[in-house]
């Protein structure tokens, strides 16, 4: 077991904002982002999927909601959830796959949707059971690079990451030392390492790349500030930069940030405002990212 220490740094009772960076980066950053955006995708209470797109406009945009499949896990039991990639179906759908804890339990999922129709085929739903013990968890997660899966979760101070091989979870790592993070957003995915965006309960913000061998190296990108948001869904913007949403369950608020190629403390975040006063539904349980996962789409994270 490998140990690395993040302090939790000191709560700040402001208002969460971004510190911004003054200079051309921060112009640059702000004109990237302009053109980004990101689906967000949660299940509800009902076990619904429901799914907006949210837009680097000035001011910020969310599309209307689109809920489908309905009734797809069992009402209020899903706690975690991966970000869900999809793919080409031929002839006429789409696919979708990623995990949930359901209960106690941890599920592989998969289900086409008819795009003529946009009505799931129910032929084509797929739960099929990882294993037990998914109840402390705090986070969830996959990443996908080439022929190279990894799964990854929170649990009290620890990180732990499987290499996934078809159906079987191999090779388990865990690096302790993490009990300040409240949650984590995937940034960066490359052959050699996975980097995540952790905000803790003292409000700092930190990256956390996890290489293949190897301690993982944290940096710390802010000091205070971003202890209030419960999820952060990241995205690709342009080459190397982030879209980052914050979402704090409590206050029901979401606010949204185009961030540079991370750097540490030299990182640019620009604000762009908050998101809409409807995005952060009551009856939604939890977030992910909804991306293009086939190998044709370009879609894999840059942001470190």
């Amino acid at each position: 077991m490998k140990r690395l220490r993040i302090a939790a740094g000191t709560v700040c009772a402001a208002m969460v904002a971004a510190a911004v960076m003054p200079g051309t980066a921060q112009a640059a950053l702000v004109q990237a982002s302009a053109a980004c955006s990101l689906t967000l995708g949660a299940v509800t209470v009902q076990g619904d999927h429901k799914f907006r797109t949210i837009t680097a406009t000035a001011p910020v945009t969310a599309g209307q909601p689109v809920v489908r499949p309905k009734g797809l896990f069992p009402v209020d039991q899903v706690r975690l959830a991966t970000s869900l990639g999809w793919e080409p179906d031929p002839p006429s759908a789409m696919v979708s796959r990623g995990y949930v804890t359901i209960g106690a339990d941890l599920y592989r999922f998969s289900y086409a949707i008819d795009n003529s129709t946009g009505q799931l085929d129910p032929t084509s739903y797929v739960k099929s059971k990882v294993g037990g013990g998914w109840i402390h968890q705090t986070y969830l997660e996959q990443s996908m690079y080439g022929t190279r899966t990894n799964t990854y979760a929170l649990q009290d101070d620890a990180i732990t990451r499987w290499t996934v091989e078809g159906s079987a979870w191999r090779t388990k790592a865990t690096y302790s030392g993490f009990s300040a993070v409240k949650t984590m957003a995937l940034i960066s995915q490359t052959a050699g390492y996975d980097t995540f965006l952790a905000n803790t309960r003292g409000g700092a913000l930190y990256t956390i790349r996890i290489p293949s061998t190897g301690a993982p190296v944290v940096k710390k990108v802010r000091a205070s500030t971003w202890q209030a948001f419960d999820t952060l869904v990241a995205e690709r913007c342009g080459n190397q930069s982030t879209l980052l949403l914050g979402i704090d369950k409590d206050t029901r608020t979401a606010y949204l940030y185009a961030v540079s190629h991370a750097n540490g403390a030299a990182t640019v975040i620009n604000g762009l405002g908050k998101v809409g006063d409807q995005l952060v539904a009551p009856e939604d349980k939890t977030y992910f990212r909804y991306f293009a996962g086939s190998s044709e789409a370009d879609d894999l994270l840059y942001g470190e």
